[in-house]
């Protein structure tokens, strides 16, 4: 596959951008978190994969973990022509899929704490405008 063919792959996905990065590396984002990074000088190319996958790719000449990102299961394909252009749309397709969709359970996350925060802010008005209110003055004390 080709550096031209790869960059418009993964720009055809919905909410996918690009940012160049880190001296010549093309960084595709979805959502604001990486799911492929091409090597522009050198071609070469990252992504995320799947357990089954990394530990299958590395027996594969041209395939190494990423450096800091392998035990995340980032794999470097050194060579682009090293698998053929289906199959290399296949996992970047893959790629794509997993972090988009922890980018979507993020934020529905993000959206719930601050629901049930809210919520919760409105729980403790409403209990202590329901709440008699008592004075601050000492009590005096009577003595024996």
């Amino acid at each position: 596959m080709h550096i031209d063919s790869i960059r418009s792959y993964c720009l055809s996905f919905p909410d996918a951008t690009e940012k160049l990065q880190w001296g010549d590396n093309l960084c595709f984002k979805v959502r604001g978190k990486i799911f492929a990074i091409l090597g522009l000088d050198q071609q070469q190319l990252c992504f995320k994969c799947l357990h089954e996958v990394f530990a299958e790719l590395l027996e594969w000449q041209f395939f190494r973990p990423v450096p800091y990102l392998g035990r995340y299961k980032w794999i470097l394909v050194q060579q682009l022509d090293a698998l053929g252009d289906p199959e290399l749309e296949d996992l970047i397709r893959q790629s794509y899929e997993m972090v988009g969709a922890k980018t979507v359970r993020t934020q529905h996350r993000r959206v719930l704490s601050k629901a049930s925060s809210a919520s919760l802010a409105r729980g403790i008005k409403k209990k202590s405008a329901g709440r008699k209110q008592v004075s601050k003055q000492p009590r005096k004390r009577s003595r024996p």
